[in-house]
């Protein structure tokens, strides 16, 4: 795939040239971890309550955790390069906590489901954009950065599928319902 030539735009206050496109891979990623984090604390929610599940409940929170570090890099991000976040974050805190609630009551393998389902879109959502960076140096340190996270979400549908995801009740139909919500809402929190 030949190299693409840098994002034209405006410079941001250190050099770096911020694109309306850079801007959107900001927000939406913004997004992104934003929806994760509420997930994993819907699930937590769940299982936190009872003795048999803590132990999904700690990894959980584990996962949570890294993406808590995805969503305060982020947050750094937008207020540096002055990017609004998507209008649609507290349907998105609402959904996501929904959506992590709702897979735990299903059980510890449709939460995996869940997490394989959203990490799988995830995880090739930071490659393309990985792939959309290569070969611009003006912005190596945001590449660098995605590929760090996107190694993270890996991590994470690994261990969803290592824990049974695929095992789940319905795992076909739950996993491709989560990755169209998943697609969706890339595409509505990169332009709202």
């Amino acid at each position: 795939m030949p190299k693409r030539p840098p994002i034209p735009g405006r410079h941001d206050k250190v050099g770096a040239v911020m694109s309306p496109r850079l801007k959107e891979m900001l927000r939406v990623d913004h997004a992104g971890e934003y929806g994760a984090v509420a997930i994993y604390k819907g699930q937590q929610a769940i299982f936190g309550r009872n003795a048999k599940t803590r132990e999904i409940a700690a990894k959980l929170a584990e996962m949570e955790a890294e993406e808590q570090s995805h969503l305060d890099a982020f947050d750094d991000l937008l207020n540096k390069h002055e990017v609004r976040p998507t209008a649609l974050a507290p349907l998105w805190n609402a959904a996501g906590f929904g959506l992590g609630m709702a897979t735990a009551l299903l059980g510890e393998k449709a939460a995996h489901a869940c997490t394989e389902a959203v990490e799988t879109v995830i995880e090739r959502h930071y490659a393309d954009q990985i792939d959309e960076l290569d070969g611009q140096p003006e912005h190596a340190e945001l590449r660098d950065r995605f590929i760090q996270f996107r190694e993270d979400e890996l991590h994470h549908r690994d261990i969803a599928i290592e824990e049974g995801a695929k095992d789940a009740p319905g795992y076909g139909i739950l996993s491709r319902v989560i990755k169209a919500g998943c697609h969706a809402a890339i595409k509505i929190s990169e332009k709202i």
